[in-house]
């Protein structure tokens, strides 16, 4: 057992805090929508960047590779000043949703380069360069470009030219659970001398303020303070009510700088009357270091924001390296913090990196794939961010609860009874600095393979009550809690159940039941609300798929009617057949489970027959050999849209394998199974064969979508290159309408889709999302987890052309291998020392010091696998790191011979 891994059970069995502190800092908060107190809701505009320096924020913090405690109580973070910027580079730059040509950008570059999961030791880097930061240039220039053009990019401004600018690499190591060493090494990578100002800052989260007391929330406030120290250390007493007393000590005789965690109303709005509470703000340590306001900061050195000021002229190529230490306990003005003690933790916490990230790392994998898979595991645990949210104070404020009288409906009013106040895994700290409930669906994929406890917390959250809302809904996103995302979460549930089990631990029965009995409030909530006539075909709008479809799937029609979604259906599919699967488990245990295995198993042989209806009336379309979505006009005739995309391709991934195992458990709902199709021989017509004389590899059993025949004939299409499958993975829009654009006509409007390799030329959605071409990890992993099902089942008797038209007959383990090699290929040096990832961006391919260092896209260009939209979504992106370990340590043989059923066996031997 690995030194890390001893500490992630100590986390568990001995309730040793080593998860307290982490990187849990927002790299922005400013725009979002907690922080939004505007008449009309446009959280970008009233909350900017501009403002973000001066203004103390309600809900959260942001900071530059920073870390906080898990309940964002102290905080820390870097700040920079390179002698020429207008203001301290304390936060990240980016675009908002309105002055991008493409929605939302950050523009700066930044990397986390190393994670263990308990934050033992972090690393990360930020690229600050030596000329005044272009914040005008990236605006303007990005407003005048259009849909059409590419994004206008921090190195398209020249700012890096002849590499003047700084690396500056940020380190973590934990001497102890509250004992945290911090190293910043700031290295200038240009031809002449620079003058860099390091500032590393340390404060509270505003919760004193007035405007925080008026919602009887408001704690007491806490206190930094200078004290006397030993020669070479600076010192920072730090004491708060609930955390308790902490020491700051910084290395060398610096100036430290003080302020308060307090708006500066008359910067901010001036002439309207409001006064600071103090006369040192949140913005008085930019002032003092930019501008020489030396009345800026405290003179009595004492605040609950402090900076301190490290100023440095680096040669070419020099280095300097700042050492500091914030640890539990009250300051000892004559203790070492520092010299060689301090060089031997961060040694000891790198190698024990290094030892935990082998272990999980396949033997046979590249040191190339070995460095991508490290740093998208780094990237997930760096993405885990402290998210608070109180839902009805929220609402107060805005005079939007509905428990009052006489509120005014507005954003998420009907969601008063959150309470959100947990480490939770984003997307991405600056796209999405919020959850995201499909998203983090997929995120416990690799989280599990370094925190597997962490991973099945992300799952109970989502179904807590403070979450869940009283109808069975999960909560989407911050932006409209009440949007429709997938139902994918029996399947993580499910898949964070078998990984455990793989792992030789004793069954987690306790999470499996409680995840159970919520996920059927979910599964209520989506029958009663989106089967809108109880024809088991669903609707859900969004449905995480976007611009995908010819219409808005969220807002009314332009032809009237409704739509009946074959992605909406096939995700009702699959979520009932992980229902029967955990109910199946579930009965070994508690036979009282068996009703559930009938109930879950019937309803998915409905949802079959109503999705695979024949002729006209159903998704399936005989003639094209595929599925589409089924357009339902006011007066009650129907019309297939037909677009081949992921909708079409969702049917394929409703999969599920029956072990003998499962139905020697489970003799009452197998007979009334059994006894349903009897009754009701149409059931198994509508979907691929099962019961007696219908088994595959080992006796196994399945449940499908689609029968032999139409999965051969969706693959066909699916594996055409000419069609879905691209050099780096499944294309979320076929490239058949490259030459072929769906066009639909309704009042008098042309709607039209056509396949775009890269970013969309709609703004559907806004913002930067589009899935009308480019490769997305998340469908793709769906798509790679359904063909080891159906291998499971068929093992070799059913093989494939793959490509279509290349003559190579493949069996679909080996299909969904190459799959998996397509993603991860993304990412890894081709045969030319390139990857596919950076595009054209010739810095990122050939330089030393950056071509290393990756970014995790949230989607990727269908035909040259070029990195798009939000550059550090490494959250379902993070799924190639899963891609990496799964086929290092799989082959064909095993998993005929494994399946599930190893696992059972291995806990009911």
């Amino acid at each position: 057992m690995t030194t890390e891994q001893k500490r992630l059970d100590e986390t568990r069995e001995k309730k040793i805090p080593w998860k307290k502190w982490g990187p849990y800092l927002s790299e922005r908060q400013w725009g979002t929508v907690r922080e939004d107190y505007s008449e009309n809701g446009d959280a970008w505009n009233f909350f900017t960047h501009d403002h973000a320096r001066s203004r103390a924020y309600r809900w959260g913090e942001d900071g530059l590779a920073g870390i906080s405690d898990d309940q964002q109580q102290l905080c820390f973070a870097l700040a920079l000043w390179n002698g020429k910027d207008a203001i301290l580079k304390e936060r990240l730059f980016g675009l908002t949703n309105s002055e991008g040509n493409h929605g939302e950008d950050v523009k700066e570059y930044y990397f986390y380069l190393d994670s263990t999961p308990t934050h033992s030791y972090m690393k990360y880097l930020y690229k600050y360069p030596q000329g005044a930061f272009p914040y005008a240039d990236l605006v303007e220039t990005n407003r005048k470009r259009t849909r059409n053009d590419m994004e206008y990019e921090l190195l398209d401004t020249g700012i890096f030219d002849s590499d003047r600018y700084f690396d500056v690499f940020v380190e973590y190591a934990k001497a102890g659970p509250e004992d945290i060493l911090v190293k910043i090494t700031a290295i200038n990578r240009g031809p002449d001398a620079a003058e860099l100002h390091i500032l590393p800052t340390l404060w509270f989260r505003n919760d004193w303020s007035k405007w925080i007391a008026e919602s009887n929330r408001a704690t007491q406030k806490p206190m930094l303070k200078q004290i006397k120290s030993a020669a070479g250390t600076s010192i920072v007493a730090v004491s708060q009510s609930e955390l308790g007393e902490f020491t700051f000590s910084c290395e060398g005789e610096t100036s430290l700088l003080f302020t308060e965690n307090e708006t500066n109303h008359e910067r901010l709005f001036p002439g309207q009357g409001q006064k600071n509470e103090s006369p040192h703000v949140k913005d008085g340590i930019n002032d003092c270091v930019v501008h020489g306001q030396t009345n800026a900061i405290n003179p009595e050195k004492q605040g609950t924001k402090v900076a301190a000021h490290y100023r440095a002229t680096l040669g070419a190529g020099q280095t300097q390296i700042i050492r500091l230490r914030l640890s539990r306990g009250k300051a000892d003005p004559n203790g070492k913090s520092f010299g060689k003690p301090f060089d031997q933790v961060f040694a000891e916490r790198l190698r024990e990196a290094d030892e935990f990230y082998k272990s999980i790392t396949p033997p046979s994998a590249s040191a190339d794939a070995a460095n991508v898979m490290r740093q998208a595991l780094a990237g997930m645990l760096w993405s885990k961010q402290f998210f608070f949210f109180d839902g009805d104070n929220w609402l107060d404020e805005h005079n939007s609860n509905p428990l009052h009288s006489g509120y005014r409906s507005s954003r998420n009013s009907e969601w008063f009874h959150m309470l959100n106040k947990d480490i939770i895994s984003m997307p991405d700290k600056w796209e999405y600095p919020w959850y995201a409930a499909w998203d983090l669906a997929f995120h416990t994929l690799p989280l599990a393979i370094v925190d597997p406890d962490f991973a099945k917390e992300q799952m109970r959250l989502m179904l807590k009550g403070v979450y869940l809302h009283p109808s069975g809904q999960l909560p989407a996103y911050e932006w409209n809690f009440s949007d429709v995302n997938p139902p994918v979460h029996a399947w993580a549930t499910l898949f964070l159940h078998r990984s455990a089990q793989a792992l030789g631990g004793e069954t987690d029965i306790d999470f499996l039941r409680g995840a159970f009995n919520k996920l059927m409030l979910n599964f209520t909530w989506w029958a009663n609300r989106k089967d809108r006539f109880g024809k088991n075909v669903f609707e859900g709008g969004f449905l995480g798929l976007d611009n995908i479809g010819v219409f808005d799937r969220s807002a009314p029609l332009p032809t009237g009617g409704y739509l009946e979604q074959a992605d909406g259906t096939a995700w009702m599919a699959l979520f009932c057949q992980n229902m029967v699967e955990m109910a199946a488990e579930l009965t070994v245990h508690d036979p009282i489970y068996e009703d559930m295995v009938l109930k879950f198993a019937e309803q998915f042989y409905y949802i079959a027959a109503a999705m695979n209806r024949p002729g006209n009336d159903g998704m399936w379309d005989e003639e094209d050999g595929f599925y589409y979505d089924l357009l339902r006009l006011p007066d009650g005739s129907a019309t297939r849209l037909k677009v081949r995309s992921l909708v079409g391709l969702l049917p394929l991934c409703a999969t599920t394998v029956i072990e003998p195992w499962q139905r020697m458990h489970l003799p009452r709902a197998m007979t009334g199974l059994l006894e349903r199709l009897r009754r009701i021989p149409e059931l198994g017509h509508a979907m691929h064969p099962t019961g007696p004389g219908h088994m595959g590899v080992n006796d196994r059993g399945l449940l499908a979508l689609l029968n032999p025949e139409r999965l051969r004939r969706v693959l066909t299409r699916m594996l055409d290159e000419n069609e879905f499958l691209g050099p780096h993975g499944i294309r979320s829009i076929s490239k058949f309408h490259e030459q072929h654009p769906y066009v639909f006509h309704a009042q008098g409007q042309e709607y039209r889709v056509d396949y775009l390799p890269a970013e969309s030329n709609t703004g559907m959605f806004g913002g930067n999302s589009n899935w009308r071409g480019p490769v997305w990890m998340p469908v793709n992993a769906m798509i790679i987890r359904a063909l080891l099902q159906y291998y499971l089942y068929y093992g070799d008797n059913f093989k494939i052309e793959c490509p279509t038209g290349s003559g190579k007959m493949m069996n679909l383990f080996e299909v969904s291998k190459e799959l998996s090699d397509r993603l991860t290929s993304t990412f890894l040096h081709d045969e030319h020392g390139r990857r596919p990832v950076f595009g054209g961006t010739e810095k990122f391919q050939s330089d030393p010091h950056w071509r290393e260092y990756l970014q995790f896209f949230e989607y990727f260009h269908a035909d040259n696998g070029a990195g798009l939209g939000a550059s550090h979504q490494t959250g379902w992106t993070g799924l190639v790191a899963k891609f990496i370990q799964l086929y290092g340590f799989m082959d064909a043989k095993q998993v005929l011979a494994g399946g599930k059923m190893a696992a059972f066996q291995k806990e009911n031997k």
